[in-house]
C-alpha cells in the first residue's frame, strides 16, 4: 500500500502524465455515459435534412454534419467504437506477442530464432501501410480494422519482451532459481513475466494510441469502418467535400482523435518513469 502511495504521489507529480490520465479517464467516461451525455442520442444514425451542415450554435454545439446529424453526439458515440477497436486489438497483440517473446527470450533454439526473424519481417515494414494492405483484403468493417491492427501489432510487444527476457537471464536470481531445479514454465511465469510487465504495461499505453490513430486513418481511407457508424476517421472523410465551408464538420472529429492520441502518448511516459526505476525524470 505504501509503495502504491508513492507512485501514485509521483504520478501526479508528473503533469504531463497525469494530464494524460485524465484526458483518459473523460474518455472513459464519455463512453460509458454517451446515452445520457448526447444531447441527440438518436442521431447516431437517424438523419435530418432539414438541419445539415448547421454551424456550431446553441442547439448544436459542435454544428451538424451533412446528414443533419449532431456531431457532439456522434463523437460521443464514437468513443465506443474507439475503445472497442483500441482495446480488443491491443489485447490480442499482447496475447500473441508476451509469450512468443518469453519463448524466444528465454530458450535458446532455432524455434526462437524463427519467431524473432518472423517478427523482424513484420517490424521491417510500416504497421500503416501494412494494415492498409491486410484491411482491404477483408470486407471493410470494424472486425476488419481490429484482425489487421492485432496482426501488425504483436511483433512490438515481442521484440521488447524478447530483449527484456535476454537481459534477465544474465542476472543472478534466475541463475539461482534454475540452479534449484525450477522448471522452465515456473520460471518465465514467476519469475520473467513479473519483471517484464513494467514495459509490457507501457507499450500497452502508448500502443492504444497508436492504434486509435491507425484506426482512423483506415477508417479515412475507405476500408476500415463504414458510414454510418460514428467512427471519427469516417467522420473526417466525410467532411473532405464540404471544406473549407463547413470547417467544424472536420475540426472537432481531428481534434478528438490528436487529444485521445496525445493522452496515451503522455499516460505511457508517466507510467515508463514511474515502473522503470532505470529512468526518472527529477522525482527523486
Amino acid at each position: 500500500m505504501k509503495g502504491f502511495r508513492l507512485a501514485w504521489k509521483k504520478f501526479t507529480r508528473d503533469r504531463l502524465a497525469f494530464t494524460g490520465f485524465v484526458i483518459i479517464f473523460v474518455l472513459l467516461l464519455a463512453a460509458l455515459f454517451a446515452p445520457v451525455l448526447a444531447p441527440y442520442p438518436e442521431d447516431t444514425f437517424q438523419i435530418h435534412p432539414a438541419d445539415r451542415l448547421q454551424p456550431p450554435s446553441a442547439e448544436h454545439l459542435l454544428g451538424t454534419d451533412s446528414m443533419g446529424r449532431d456531431i457532439l453526439s456522434r463523437l460521443l458515440f464514437g468513443t465506443r467504437v474507439t475503445l472497442v477497436i483500441a482495446v480488443i486489438a491491443v489485447g490480442v497483440s499482447l496475447l500473441i506477442g508476451v509469450p512468443l517473446g518469453l519463448v524466444a527470450g528465454y530458450f535458446e533454439n532455432l524455434f526462437s530464432e524463427g519467431i524473432m526473424r518472423v517478427a523482424d519481417i513484420f517490424l521491417s515494414i510500416p504497421q500503416v501501410i501494412l494494415a492498409i494492405f491486410l484491411a482491404q483484403s477483408f470486407r471493410p468493417s470494424i472486425r476488419s480494422v481490429i484482425l489487421a491492427l492485432s496482426i501488425t501489432y504483436w511483433p512490438w510487444f515481442t521484440r521488447i519482451v524478447y530483449a527484456e527476457t535476454r537481459a534477465l537471464k544474465k542476472r543472478a536470481f534466475l541463475e539461482a532459481t534454475e540452479a534449484v531445479g525450477a522448471g522452465s514454465l515456473r520460471t518465465i511465469v514467476l519469475h520473467v513475466l513479473p519483471n517484464v510487465s513494467s514495459s509490457i504495461i507501457v507499450r500497452s499505453s502508448i500502443g492504444m494510441g497508436f492504434t486509435i490513430l491507425t484506426a482512423a486513418t483506415l477508417g479515412f481511407l475507405g476500408v476500415g469502418a463504414q458510414p454510418p457508424t460514428p467512427e471519427w476517421g469516417v467522420t473526417i472523410a466525410e467532411s473532405r467535400q464540404f471544406l473549407p465551408d463547413a470547417w467544424w464538420y472536420a475540426t472537432f472529429p481531428g481534434l478528438a482523435i490528436f487529444i485521445v492520441v496525445m493522452g496515451f502518448n503522455m499516460l505511457g511516459d508517466g507510467l515508463r518513469d514511474i515502473l522503470d526505476p532505470r529512468i526518472r525524470r527529477g522525482f527523486d
